[in-house]
């Protein structure tokens, strides 16, 4: 099967590896374009195979070439697919920045992210949250990092642990931005939308959002990707996510 491409709207921080997920060309009545989550026949990802040949990790919105080698459906997954990425490495075709980077968050909102958020029949969706808070917290003497964030869409109110401060964040760009302000000394930071507007210098903030592997018999929601408008930089230390 050839190369095909997908956007990357996702690349996080697992357990152990990493993951990744985006939209293909492929059209979508729901999603606008077809989600795809790329993973191996065995074992998880790791930031190698996420790596081209020039050393450069890949990103979300790079337009990456994979081969997507076959669908590996497994509900509420259903958006898995076996890749290739021995034979072929990942390809960084271009990047979606500026207006265009901004023009696709807003045109590829999801149609239904119920589907995910509560009926679990698929796994992935693209939102833009009416209200978000943003939690960071390190413990200077163990090491422990956690990144959370809650938000409201419509009349829902997806808050995780309210003691922790939301749902769990893996977006390995947003995590390192916690660690940023925080710092060496660690603590706990806790930021409401307009605090995270200002320090950040955005207007919008829109979140992909996927499902966990089974884990005491629930998929627990998790926030995938933070992306922000316009978009914000940070530096990402691989060897700290």
């Amino acid at each position: 099967m050839p190369g095909q491409e997908v956007l990357i709207l996702a690349v996080t921080k697992m357990l152990s590896g990493v993951c990744t997920a985006g939209m293909t060309t492929e059209r979508d009545p729901v999603t606008g374009l077809k989600w795809v989550r790329p993973v191996k026949d065995f074992d998880t990802l790791l930031l190698g195979d996420l790596t081209d040949r020039r050393g450069t990790v890949i990103r979300p919105f790079d337009v990456v070439e994979l081969y997507l080698v076959k669908p590996r459906t497994d509900p509420p997954h259903v958006e898995d697919w076996v890749t290739d990425f021995v034979r072929h490495r990942p390809r960084i075709v271009r990047r979606l920045e500026g207006e265009r980077r901004a023009d696709f968050l807003s045109k590829y909102l999801d149609g239904n992210p119920h589907e995910v958020l509560a009926g679990h029949s698929r796994s992935l969706c693209l939102v833009k949250p009416d209200q978000v808070k943003a939690s960071f917290s390190l413990d200077a003497y163990s090491g422990k990092y956690e990144a959370r964030l809650a938000f409201t869409l419509g009349a829902e109110a997806y808050l995780g642990s309210m003691r922790k401060g939301g749902l769990p964040v893996t977006d390995i760009k947003w995590r390192a931005l916690g660690r940023k302000w925080l710092g060496d000394s660690g603590g706990r930071l806790d930021c409401d939308e307009g605090e995270l507007r200002d320090r950040l210098g955005v207007e919008d903030f829109y979140l992909a959002l996927g499902l966990s592997r089974s884990y005491q018999g629930e998929y627990w929601l998790l926030v995938l990707g933070v992306h922000t408008v316009p978009d914000y930089e940070v530096e990402i230390d691989y060897g700290n996510l």
